[in-house]
């Protein structure tokens, strides 16, 4: 029989600052401990009960039958569930640097799912007001939790799901939230200065012209990036952010990631890796848009382009995978429906060829050095036919290239209209046409942004 390992007394020492609680209470909270938990019952140990910080040192020395709290530098360890705090009341109280990894505060993804609107309100552990700061809450399950007012500086919250907590007006000076899931978070007036946010999930969140994002680090390749697609920006400052890290967003790599590991095989999971490439893109332009009505349009050129490039990508996919929608039973609609798939089918293929040729002539508009290349490319290749069939000058044949190009079928010089110099005057006009196009479209996007 395996017997529960002591806790090391010297790091219990280096967090424990209450004295021991009475006998007493510890005989209630042990009473509090045998409650068989039931989130559809909205049953929890701790529910509705004010703890202090006493309290919750004594549960993590007791916790898992004396083997302590949840050490998260142990790989091993980090199975073991944490502390049970779903409905407790620790509102207020100070907290710093208790070892609260695996701390279970709200329902899991599972039970959220399954459970009411009341019932995920009521699993949320209240901490409005508490001192997390330096608390290790690595791994800990906080969906919906009270956080309003918390001061957490240099918190530790590593793969922390924090799926829609209330985390308006926090203090997160410094925090440690690598590959935390904050998606649908409320961030409404959070000082999140220097907080390390490298892989959160923040889709959906809600941040405000009162949330500080000074030096914040959204991205880095030990953790990945910060996926951010539908979050609420408003006002937020966004020109205090080091964007020159995130040269792509989260969205983009956790889209290709999971076309890599999960596949695409049926026709549904085709679906949910469409929605990922899709939600890139969107991430990607509403970036670039929010950007742009703060003034930073030379940042934000950088994600406008990104969305095309990941939506060109959508329409591969589209074209290879093809409707994943169920044919109708009758064989007239059958017919009818293939027709028109087919139909959609060659349309996306063009949507696709012209995707590319927008972007190799001119970057969708956000490079124009691409159309300043393409053009002396064009003139110089023309130039060189010139000089090889129509036996010209080295000069007179770079001045014939640019007048074909931008003259529309001008020729000077005495060649007849069937000429195979006459022919490449004329395909070189209607080249130069489409160039001139983009390069308009390009200043149009570059110095408009339209």
């Amino acid at each position: 029989m395996n017997m529960p390992s002591v806790p090391d007394l010297n790091n219990v020492l280096s967090w424990r600052t209450e004295p021991e609680i009475p006998l007493a209470r510890q005989q209630e909270l042990a009473q509090y401990l045998g409650i068989q938990p039931d989130f559809r019952q909205n049953i929890y140990p701790f529910r509705g009960v004010r703890l202090t910080r006493a309290d919750i040192e004594w549960l993590l020395v007791q916790h898992d039958n004396g083997r302590g709290p949840v050490d998260w530098k142990d790989e091993q360890d980090r199975k073991r569930l944490g502390l049970d705090l779903r409905g407790a009341d620790v509102h207020g109280i100070d907290l710093r640097n208790l070892p609260l990894a695996c701390t279970r505060g709200g329902l899991t993804r599972e039970e959220w799912q399954l459970a009411t609107l009341e019932q995920r309100d009521i699993a949320g552990v209240n901490l409005e007001g508490a001192d997390l700061s330096e608390a290790h809450l690595e791994g800990a399950v906080l969906e919906g939790a009270h956080m309003a007012r918390i001061t957490a500086r240099r918190v530790h919250m590593r793969e922390t799901s924090l799926f829609r907590a209330d985390l308006r007006n926090a203090y997160l000076r410094g925090a440690q939230m690598e590959q935390a899931n904050l998606r649908g978070a409320i961030l409404e007036g959070a000082y999140l200065f220097d907080a390390h946010l490298e892989g959160a999930d923040l889709r959906n969140a809600f941040f405000d012209s009162a949330t500080n994002l000074e030096r914040i680090t959204l991205g880095e390749r030990k953790f990945g990036f910060a996926t951010l697609a539908d979050v609420h920006w408003r006002d937020v400052n966004l020109s205090v952010v080091d964007w020159t890290a995130m040269r792509r967003l989260g969205d983009e790599f956790r889209a290709r990631q999971r076309e890599l590991e999960r596949g695409a095989k049926t026709a549904r999971e085709k679906r949910k890796r469409l929605g990922d490439y899709a939600g890139a893109v969107r991430a990607n332009r509403q970036l670039a848009n929010t950007m742009r009505a703060q003034g930073m349009n030379e940042v934000a050129v950088r994600y406008a382009y990104r969305a095309q490039v990941i939506e060109r990508k959508v329409l591969w996919r589209q074209i290879k995978w093809g409707w994943l929608e169920s044919f109708p039973q009758d064989k007239p609609g059958r017919m009818r429906l293939a027709v028109q798939r087919s139909w959609l089918r060659v349309r996306k293929f063009a949507a696709y060829i012209f995707s590319w040729f927008l972007d190799i002539l001119a970057g969708f508009g956000y490079k124009p050095g691409r159309s300043l290349l393409i053009y002396l490319l064009m003139i110089l290749s023309f130039a060189t036919c010139y000089y090889l069939i129509g036996h010209l000058s080295v000069s007179e044949s770079l001045i014939f290239s640019v007048t074909s190009f931008h003259g529309r079928g001008f020729l000077p010089g005495p060649f007849g209209l069937g000429s195979p110099v006459t022919a490449l005057a004329a395909t070189e006009a209607v080249v130069g046409l489409f160039i001139e196009i983009s390069f308009i479209a390009t200043f149009t996007q570059r110095y408009f942004g339209r």
